[in-house]
């Protein structure tokens, strides 16, 4: 569902990938995690067609992220570290907007059922600016869940949020029907993401390095792997 292969995202001089390979099966979810400055956010910034690789490609379910941009965002939705919501319009203006671009069928219907999924059909009519950090997050899930696509991709989905908020989430995707779909989501919280993750993938300087089953997890293992490849990094968190 997920296939890149020799993706390269230089800024100037910098590389932030340098030919990162990395596939995820349909219904398949994987963690991707690595030290900040690894090229995560990057990563999904690019197969949410936010940004242009430099070299190499990619596919979404079958879609080329270079010739088929357009009908490859119909296919995926985007949690990022910023809600990408509009704080003077109310919950069901945002999702009405974004419901517009998207040509949901049957939207009023569809934003009152996402809003209603996520507990915040009572505040339907409040405008953004007055919602709590985590009445944001589940409005951005609604966001990227809206038009129902079949991949989503999640950047630090637990940041700013304490364990029971977090727990709450993890609820939260599991009843919008996160087993059904294709999830790439990056997390410094490996544990946490063990819960939804099948495999666990680990970016460093720019590249995939290591993998494991998340049935086969073996902390201490790769724990010793990410200290070895994360040259004087602290330990994994």
């Amino acid at each position: 569902m997920i296939r890149v292969r020799g993706l390269v995202k230089r800024f100037g001089p910098r590389f932030a990938l340098r030919g990162v390979d990395l596939e995820v099966g349909k219904g398949e979810c994987v963690a991707l995690v690595g030290p900040n400055g690894a090229g995560k956010t990057t990563l999904l910034r690019i197969l949410a067609t936010l940004s242009r690789p430099t070299e190499g490609s990619a596919h979404v379910d079958g879609l080329d992220l270079a010739q088929d941009a357009n009908a490859l965002r119909r296919r995926v939705g985007f949690l990022s570290h910023q809600p990408l919501l509009y704080d003077d319009l109310s919950a069901e203006e945002n999702l009405r907007f974004y419901g517009r671009m998207y040509e949901v069928t049957g939207l009023g219907a569809r934003v009152t059922a996402m809003l209603d999924q996520l507990g915040l059909v009572h505040a339907r009519h409040d405008l953004v600016r007055t919602y709590s950090r985590g009445m944001k997050q589940r409005l951005s899930i609604a966001r990227a869940l809206l038009h129902d696509p079949p991949v989503l991709l999640l950047d630090e989905p637990y940041t700013g949020l304490d364990r029971q908020a977090a727990g709450m989430l993890d609820q939260i995707l599991r009843e919008v029907g996160i087993d059904s779909r294709t999830i790439l989501l990056t997390t410094h919280n490996v544990e946490r993401g063990l819960g939804l993750t099948q495999r666990v993938a680990l970016l460093a300087r720019g590249q995939v390095v290591f993998e494991m089953d998340a049935a086969s997890w073996d902390p201490g293992q790769f724990q010793q792997v990410y200290d070895r490849q994360v040259a004087g990094s602290s330990a994994l968190r």
